[in-house]
């Protein structure tokens, strides 16, 4: 049995947040003990709402990549879209084609089918210039790519790289590179996916179609101190911030050239709260000699908004929603800014109608991709699977997802991240671990509904032997398996077989490092290539151990913790000694058999009340595990046996006083009359669920561990 843990919180750590959030001791508890105190990251779970994402202008190059599709556009050229043949690429892929192809562009798209490498391919490349074309976008890859970029611009094909992946020390001479993690990167969130970069590149084309695209205005503020005048200004290009500027200002001793503002402001559309309020302030301070032409941003905003027409911009600064999260965003400018970027987004909805629709059938492909790729889910991650989620719920699964969920027998008004995790992802990953990834692709983008269906039922039989393919590949290399991890100092797990599919070394990759528990190496042949997969835990960065082998792979690249590589099949003796040598060294985090308990909770306060507490925590995921709890002395008064061929699960009913809860306890129908007994009083280690069936929701416990009340 594990041993339970729960950290120790007081009551000094919780109530600054229960006071500064206006939640509850539990979900306070929670917070501190998972370590989210921030209000930054607190934001992600208590708010939903898309205007809480980051800008899409804030990634770098964001503007070039604009301008030159913007230009492609104007000039009738043709545009080949190349993405990743994972459900991240698929997805990426179908989010800018649906999009230029709605704009009337001569756009096609191309993903690696086959034995086709990893990433751009200089057959793509060759193939498009004969065909004409001018510009080649990348999505979910491409940050790599350096031959491949270069065999372009020789060609005279311009590259633009859209991609999420871990940059190298060189990186390809594309025409433009959007990627957060670049080095200059500001973005504030670097751990989205290709997916979530192609919407934002596709958000700021849209917003590019707007009358506030490249408009450049400043918003001046101006207060009282004791003996002097703080003037804030602020200049905002395409909703992001420019540049700022805070003088202090001593009334009869500075003259305004003195001072940075004529600078600042000449040539600028400028805007105030209060003009009049402003423009009286600038006249007791400068005189009458300069006149700044101010234009009221109440009135334009209150004309949009009304909630705020009558409202100083201190009282707005007592109103902003982000400033309840971020005390660096409170001030008067501050709540300006957010407030003109909502004002924004208001009249391009109003405008602009079929944005909205769009933006929400994009967002479905984003929050798989974030489930998909395996992203953190905190920061932005949260809101795209939400949306996704509650977008599935309103509108229906768009095209192709809806083919997809009738395969699975899935009910979108009760779709759970579980149900696209378990169900739809693997089967669109399917499609490309079997080397038809066009397939998935095909699914998204056909109009044609029986056509769709075909697709479906396709993708749907090739999930099916993707099963059987690696259950029995699993049984043959299981022997190799634990043998290699005492070779390799039991510190990584390095299987090389025939038997393994090339799109399925991820796959068993991950099966192994469950298994096993370390690091571990899945390698296949296609050809004379070698083809392998890693996927780490216990922080082993595995991007970094693949760089520091130089030019050793023919291609490489992915994430801290999942990566993929190929070399020629010649220098496979060599990578496993390279592995065994490295594994000496290395050096593993401990993971001890421990379960950290989120928050006890007493039988009298188990009531219904508490399951809300997913819908904060949802998704779960990667950096977001599911809540655990714990409840001693709980009685248990119904037990009995539950399974369809044979009874091996329990199904108990615990008496909390006025509530009584159902749980389920997987795989432990033996301990019926053994150690577990109707009438006896229990501790149990739990998580919430709840479950659907016929329409009715039942709020249930889904049992982890139990013992005897007097357990020691």
């Amino acid at each position: 049995m594990t041993n339970w843990t729960k950290k120790n919180v007081t009551k000094a750590d919780i109530e600054p947040l229960c006071n500064a959030y206006s939640i509850d001791k539990i979900l306070a508890s929670i917070f501190v003990r998972r370590g989210i105190t921030e209000g930054s990251d607190i934001l992600y779970y208590l708010e939903k709402d898309l205007r809480f994402q980051h800008e899409p202008f804030l990634l770098p190059n964001m503007e070039d990549a604009v301008e030159r599709i913007l230009q492609a556009e104007e000039e009738g050229e043709k545009i080949l879209i190349f993405g990743d043949s994972d459900t991240d690429g698929i997805t990426s892929t179908t989010i800018l084609y649906d999009y230029l192809k709605g704009r009337g562009i001569d756009v096609s798209w191309r993903i690696p089918v086959g034995d086709d490498p990893y990433g751009l391919s200089k057959d793509a490349v060759n193939k498009f210039y004969d065909q004409g074309g001018s510009l080649i976008i990348t999505v979910d890859c491409g940050i790599s790519n350096y031959e491949e970029v270069e065999l372009a611009n020789s060609l005279g094909i311009d590259v633009i790289v859209t991609d999420h992946h871990n940059p190298q020390a060189t990186l390809p001479q594309a025409s433009v590179i959007v990627n957060p993690k670049l080095e200059e990167s500001v973005y504030p969130f670097k751990e989205i996916s290709g997916a979530a970069v192609a919407y934002k590149l596709v958000s700021a084309l849209r917003y590019a179609h707007t009358d506030f695209y490249n408009s450049e205005i400043t918003i001046i503020e101006v207060s009282q101190e004791e003996d002097s005048v703080l003037i804030d200004c602020v200049k905002i290009k395409n909703l992001v911030k420019v540049k700022e500027l805070h003088e202090r200002i001593i009334p009869g001793r500075t003259s305004i050239y003195d001072t940075k503002l004529l600078n600042f402001l000449t040539g600028q559309v400028l805007y105030a709260w209060d003009s009049q309020a402003v423009k009286n302030a600038f006249l007791n301070i400068f005189g009458s000699g300069i006149d700044f032409m101010l234009n009221d941003l109440r009135a334009e905003i209150g004309a949009v908004i009304p909630a705020v027409k009558n409202k100083t911009s201190e009282q707005l600064a007592k109103l902003s929603s982000i400033a309840k999260y971020i005390p660096s965003q409170s001030g008067l400018l501050e709540s300006l800014y957010n407030l003109y970027v909502t004002y924004c987004k208001k009249v391009i909805a109003s405008k602009h109608p079929d944005f909205v629709k769009a933006e929400s059938r994009d967002i479905q492909m984003v929050g798989i991709a974030a489930l998909a790729d395996i992203m953190p889910m905190k920061n932005e991650n949260r809101i795209f699977v939400n949306q996704c989620i509650q977008s599935i719920k309103k509108a229906g699964p768009r095209e192709g997802l809806r083919e997809l969920f009738a395969k699975f027998k899935l009910v979108p008004d009760m779709t759970s991240s579980v149900d696209l995790s378990w169900n739809v992802i693997p089967a669109i990953n399917a499609a490309g671990r079997l080397g038809k990834p066009d397939v998935a692709l095909k699914l998204f983008l056909e109009e044609n509904p029986r056509q769709r269906e075909a697709l479906a039922e396709g993708i749907f039989a090739m999930n099916e032997e993707r099963k059987v393919l690696v259950q029995n590949a699993s049984f043959k290399v299981h022997n190799d398996a634990e043998k290699s991890v005492s070779e390799h100092s039991n510190k990584f797990c390095v299987v090389v077989s025939e038997d393994i599919q090339p799109g399925l070394t991820g796959l068993f990759a991950a099966k192994l490092m469950s298994d096993f528990g370390v690091p571990s190496f899945a390698l296949t042949f296609s050809q004379e290539i070698c083809i392998g997969s890693v996927r780490s835990k216990r922080g082993f960065i595995v991007t970094k151990f693949l760089d520091d082998m130089g030019d050793f792979f023919l291609n490489h690249g992915g994430h801290n913790y999942a990566a993929g590589f190929s070399f020629e099949k010649e220098k496979l003796p060599q990578f496993i000694s390279y592995l065994k040598e490295a594994s000496k060294s290395v050096q593993l985090s401990d993971e001890e058999e421990a379960v950290e308990i989120d928050a006890e909770i007493p039988p009298s306060y188990l009531a219904p009340e508490v399951f809300k507490l997913i819908d904060t925590f949802e998704p779960y995921g990667n950096e977001n595990s599911e809540l655990v709890f714990m409840t001693k002395n709980a009685r248990l008064c119904d037990a009995m046996l539950v399974g369809k061929k044979e009874p091996f699960h329990l199904k108990l009913t615990f008496d909390c006083g006025k509530y009584k809860f159902p749980a389920m306890f997987w795989s432990q129908g033996e301990r019926l009359k053994k150690d577990i007994a109707v009438g006896q009083s229990y501790d149990i280690l739990y998580t919430l669920s709840r479950n659907y069936f016929n329409g009715t929701v039942t709020n249930q416990l889904m049992i982890k561990e139990l013992k005897a009340a007097d357990a020691k």
